[in-house]
């Protein structure tokens, strides 16, 4: 796979430079960028009119989009937002007020949420229960046999940003969880690795973006919303009920499907990228399961190519040997920031959470390009030996 010539925009901003964080940023390629002119320009032409073409077609083609990649039954079902964050707020926005609604997690959820949580956690307005993501094997049956005690609200993410284990099982989730609000949060799934929502489509939320392998940067995270559940948010935007803006009777009036999970307005060319991004995706005959594939032997060779050099396999948060897991690896080391520190300034972009360090794998990247990471590092830990 040789894809380096569709993202030429990004991959030759800064010649030299080594990217290998997929999992945070994920380079665009260069059909977004027509996008992006597409998105003025309608504002240009439309004005005032811009929000029928926004939240008609442009929201209808990524609809489609997302809803084929998950499986599901009705694309619209799917709201988008600028951020994760604001469904966060609006899901947490329709919880019970009769008792402190109850949370069940884990310990290895985003900030999205883990912090916002956390906080109400601080005003006694949230009882959380974590569950320790680690081991991820044995993570999803813990969630479910706590689930069967009552909760009003589970989250969990289907591969964890923090080692790139992915859990399995959501069926059995759903099942446990009962009358639970049950959250999946796919950012690190969706595009990464194959999804299929059609057996949990009527009863999982399910959140993701366009930041990381969906290749359209940021401002086009959605979520699925099952029909029925959560009717009335009371975080909510005037979009939420943009088709009865006319009427003047004084009801609140919320969209019967994914719509009524929207907020107000918002910088619209996010959705234009991701269309795009999903476009090009289809054009040159990429599937998910080729990427998943791709960044797994990426990942492999990257490995093999660190014997007696800076880390060990023993190192990762996940043994490459574990089918389960996303399309990065997590290094675990005592100096993560200072090396990570250290690659930066060789030019190598990864990401680092705590004590780990994150490699991410991508359609845009060789083998060549992995050998090259290799010969850096090595670079790096030769001079280290000969300094000590």
């Amino acid at each position: 796979m040789d894809l380096r010539a569709h993202f030429s925009r990004f991959l030759n901003a800064v010649p030299g430079r080594l990217h290998f964080a997929a999992h945070s940023h994920h380079p665009w390629p260069d059909a977004t960028r027509e996008a992006q002119l597409q998105a003025w320009d309608d504002a240009a032409r439309l004005q005032d009119g811009k929000w029928e073409q926004v939240l008609g077609p442009v929201t209808a083609a990524c609809q489609g989009h997302v809803a084929r990649y998950l499986g599901l039954p009705d694309p619209r079902t799917i709201a988008f937002a600028p951020n994760t964050h604001d469904f966060v707020r609006r899901i947490l926005s329709s919880l019970t007020i009769d008792h402190v609604p109850r949370v069940l997690t884990t310990d290895g959820e985003f900030h999205s949420f883990s912090r916002q949580v956390a906080r109400m956690e601080e005003e006694g307005l949230l009882h959380v229960t974590r569950v320790p993501s680690e081991p991820a094997a044995s993570c999803l049956p813990r969630l479910c046999d706590l689930a069967r005690s009552g909760f009003d609200l589970i989250w969990v993410s289907e591969v964890f940003y923090g080692t790139g284990a992915a859990v399995e099982g959501l069926e059995d989730l759903a099942h446990a969880g009962r009358e639970a609000i049950v959250v999946v949060d796919g950012y690190h799934a969706f595009m990464a690795r194959p999804v299929n929502l059609s057996r949990v489509a009527n009863r999982v939320f399910y959140v993701g973006g366009g930041y990381k392998y969906a290749m359209a940067g940021e401002g086009c995270c959605f979520l699925h919303c099952p029909p029925g559940w959560l009717p009335r948010p009371r975080d909510t935007g005037w979009f939420a009920g943009f088709g009865a803006l006319s009427r003047s009777d004084g009801k609140i009036e919320y969209a019967g499907d994914g719509g009524r999970f929207l907020g107000a307005t918002f910088d619209p060319s996010g959705l234009y990228r991701l269309d795009a991004a999903m476009r090009w995706f289809d054009r040159v005959g990429l599937t998910v399961e080729a990427v998943h594939d791709h960044a797994l032997a990426m990942g492999e060779r990257f490995c093999a190519g660190l014997r007696g050099a800076v880390f060990d396999e023993w190192r990762l948060a996940v043994p490459l040997s574990e089918d389960r897991r996303g399309n990065f690896l997590a290094f675990e080391t005592e100096d993560a920031e200072d090396w990570h520190r250290r690659l930066e300034a060789a030019d190598i972009v990864i990401d680092r959470r705590g004590r780990r360090l994150r490699f991410g794998f991508g359609p845009y990247q060789t083998e060549a390009e992995v050998d090259a990471l290799n010969e850096r590092m090595e670079h790096l830990a030769t001079g280290l030996r000969a300094a000590a």
